[in-house]
């Protein structure tokens, strides 16, 4: 489904991320780790459209994303859960929520404002979209609740949702259980599963909790200083020398 080619993204003389090389299959969970400043946000930065990479190629099926615009990528169905929340405070959660339906409408600023039958119906359709996400991850009670008082384990939920909200073939989340206590990590890795198999989602994971990572991916790809190190399946990359030396002294 993507694919990244000797992908190379240069800051003023520093290198962030060097010649990576990246294959995501269609359905897979992969998850990207490594220690902080290796280039894991970086990377999804070009994949989005944040940041263009001076050399390589980034292709997502059949289309050539590396200078592609960035709301031209969620159009193509590249959604991204970030990690610092950036909810808008005084809506609802249904209101955050339905942000990530503005790409999807199909009616011109005159029916919008004159709030006409089209609109409606527009309306009507994109909300019925957003009421099963709702569902989904279990946020009937906060529905019309402002996201300004909501707990900060709620927040991450709604963000993902808002995520979703963009119908996304491939998804990234970037630390999706940053924050969170045991339980709602529980939560989230759950509802992860449930997108993959449920709504047939692919997913690229950026996460520091290491036991979700080896239990949840089904390939894991390690970067270091802006290089790819390792890339293998959680056995291989939980006995892999290489990463234990430049992660953490040891995965296990």
């Amino acid at each position: 489904m993507l694919s990244l080619n000797d992908v190379t993204l240069r800051f003023a003389g520093v290198t962030a991320l060097d010649r990576v090389s990246l294959d995501v299959p269609e359905g897979e969970l992969v998850a990207v780790i490594g220690p902080n400043g290796a280039g894991k946000t970086s990377l999804f930065n070009c994949i989005c459209g944040l940041y263009h990479p001076q050399e390589g190629q980034i292709r997502f099926q059949d289309a050539d994303l590396t200078r592609l615009a960035a709301w031209r990528r969620a159009t193509l169905g590249i959604g991204r859960m970030f990690q610092n929340i950036a909810l808008y405070d005084h809506l609802t959660v249904l209101e955050n929520l339905m942000v990530g339906r503005h790409h999807r409408y199909r009616t011109s600023i005159l029916h919008d404002l004159l709030r006409t039958r089209r609109f409606r119906q527009e309306e009507i359709r994109h909300r019925q979209h957003v009421e099963d996400i709702i569902d989904f991850l279990d946020l009937a009670l906060y529905r019309d609740t402002p996201a300004m008082v909501l707990p900060y384990g709620l927040l991450k939920r709604v963000e993902l949702g808002r995520a979703l909200a963009t119908e996304p073939r491939l998804l990234l989340l970037d630390e999706p259980a940053a924050g969170l206590n045991q339980e709602e990590t529980e939560d989230m890795a759950r509802y992860l599963l449930d997108i993959r198999e449920e709504l047939g989602v692919t997913q690229i994971l950026i996460e520091h909790d290491l036991s979700l990572v080896l239990d949840l991916a089904d390939r894991i790809a390690v970067l270091d200083f802006g290089r790819k190190i390792a890339e293998g399946s959680p056995e291989d990359i939980r006995s892999n020398a290489d990463v234990s030396a430049a992660y953490t002294g040891g995965l296990t």
